[in-house]
């Protein structure tokens, strides 16, 4: 059964030559890459290669890559050398999930401002970079996935899918993003059909927690019928954190496989039998 799990698990940061080699052990045929998911860092072609070098030898794939939004190179900065620089690390990003194998870029986004003129401002910002990257995506044959954030949040996240085809820009589905705002499956009942990425993990609906799934308020139900019916035809992806999960690495690993194989199972029996509740 192929399944999914982030690589910055334990840290985002540093060679994450031990963890996959720890994930392929574990059982896993995918990665979902989030090192430097948060950083300015660019990464050079001796160091994807190094990356491809591993996967191949530990036999993972890259399913997906969280792309970083930057700190001073942000592709939604109103400063425009950062504005720049930003489109330049996701184009970054874009190559190299391209010659990792993968497919699709998360991307996070702010939540559109109300105010008519901080709103016109924000959403020119965001379209110039979009467009930007636009021949990017077509080049390398890898699409961008919005990633959702807290309540409010998908109305900008539907106001991207309305303007840019899905070819190009998709949703990438935060379950524990989704549960802390609570609308999120609301939202994506309605956005299923441009569910291109998925982040899976549990929390008590208080905080953005990143535990096991089926250990917190997630609605696992609900949310693998929508994912039978959805456009998502890719591996359960996890997107874990041993630091509230209780458990040491080798523990967590284990039980993210467990229920990874548990949700895929629901999944295939929406899919079989879609009148199921």
């Amino acid at each position: 059964m192929d399944l999914s799990i982030t690589t910055d698990y334990v840290t985002s940061l540093g060679s994450p030559e031990q963890y996959l080699r720890d994930i392929a052990a574990a059982g896993f045929t995918h990665i979902h890459w989030c090192h430097q998911w948060n950083t300015d860092f660019l990464y050079s072609r001796p160091e994807i290669d190094q990356i491809a070098r591993w996967l191949d030898e530990v036999g993972l794939r890259l399913l997906d890559l969280h792309g970083s939004a930057g700190v001073e190179k942000c592709w939604y900065s109103r400063v425009e050398y950062e504005r720049l620089a930003g489109v330049e690390l996701v184009a970054n990003r874009l190559e190299m999930t391209a010659r990792l194998g993968g497919g699709v870029v998360i991307m996070h986004i702010p939540t559109a401002p109300e105010q008519p003129e901080e709103a016109s401002t924000y959403w020119g910002v965001l379209r110039r970079s979009l467009d930007a990257l636009a021949p990017v995506s077509r080049a390398t044959g890898v699409r961008i996935a919005i990633e959702n954030g807290g309540r409010g949040h998908m109305d900008t996240i539907t106001r991207v899918l309305s303007e840019y085809d899905g070819d190009y820009v998709g949703l990438c589905y935060d379950c524990g993003h989704g549960n802390t705002a609570g609308e999120g499956l609301d939202y994506l009942e309605r956005l299923k059909d441009r569910l291109i990425s998925v982040h899976l993990h549990d929390n008590d609906g208080t905080a953005d927690q990143h535990k096991p799934m089926f250990t917190g308020t997630v609605d696992w139900g609900r949310l693998a019928r929508i994912m039978a019916a959805s456009s998502y035809d890719k591996p359960v992806s996890q997107e874990l954190s041993i630091r509230l999960s209780g458990l040491d690495e080798p523990g967590l690993l284990a039980q993210a496989l467990r229920d990874g194989q548990r949700l895929t199972a629901m999944i295939a029996a929406h899919r079989q039998n879609p009148q199921t509740s």
